[in-house]
């Protein structure tokens, strides 16, 4: 391949990658609590940047609580344990709760709706069902991270001296382990980000603290979001 065809290969990725309105969601994401770091909650530049980043966002989140309203009426996996069932359901309630109210602190914020008070009461409303949402989605991939732990652990006695990396369904279960570890500490430090906007804990979790788990999550999100193995050979 010659440098040509692989420069047109990776830009060929990279405008697959930015075609998702959700990678860029998580890119400006990026941007705006790394902005957050930076003011560490003082007025300047960098504040701006965090306000003016986090209102536009709010524009690639309009009627987004559809996804979580539909995966909230949808049947669960079958075999899925009733707890998980359940932790499962309210997660994606308490996000499409959040997603659903958001749109109205855009509209506050606008100047659309007239009432700063009250907008700045459902503002903190969403935020409480973002960390609701994000203790569930905890909750939910420890439970799975557990189940998977098991299924790996059976096929581990069943192919017993066989190196177990070379079988196909130990290695499926391993990716998706790996998935979901990335998942939970994803949600951890979300939480987190949560309890710092809320400021449930001002004196520990500060704007800067706040700002630096954000940004972190926000990488995380950038990297789930990269195209699959499949499409990268596929512009190769």
């Amino acid at each position: 391949m010659s440098t040509l065809d692989a420069t047109r290969a990776e830009l060929g990725l990279l405008v697959l990658y930015l075609n998702k309105a959700e990678a860029r969601d998580k890119i400006c994401r990026a941007i705006q609590y790394g902005s957050k770091f930076l003011s560490n909650g003082e007025p300047g530049k960098a504040q701006n940047v965090d306000k003016t980043t986090s209102l536009a966002r709010k524009v690639f989140r309009l009627f987004k609580f559809v996804n979580d309203l539909h995966a909230l009426i949808s049947p669960s996996p079958q075999g899925t344990p009733l707890p998980l069932i359940l932790l499962g359901k309210s997660k994606n309630a308490l996000l499409s709760t959040f997603l659903f109210l958001d749109q109205f602190v855009w509209l506050g914020r606008t100047g659309v709706i007239d009432n700063k008070e009250r907008t700045e009461l459902v503002g903190r409303i969403s935020l409480y069902c973002w960390l609701g949402s994000s203790i569930c989605t905890s909750l939910v991939e420890l439970g799975e991270l557990g189940r998977l732990s098991g299924s790996m652990k059976k096929i581990e006695r069943e192919i017993k001296n066989s190196n177990k990396y070379d079988n196909e369904q130990y290695q499926a279960k391993l990716k998706k382990s790996n998935e979901r570890t990335l998942s939970l500490i994803k949600a951890g430090i979300d939480t987190v980000v949560a309890v710092g906007l809320l400021q449930l804990a001002p004196e520990k979790v500060t704007p800067r603290v706040t700002g630096a788990f954000g940004f972190a999550s926000s990488l995380i999100s950038c990297y789930q979001l990269l195209p699959p193995a499949s499409a990268k050979s596929k512009t190769s």
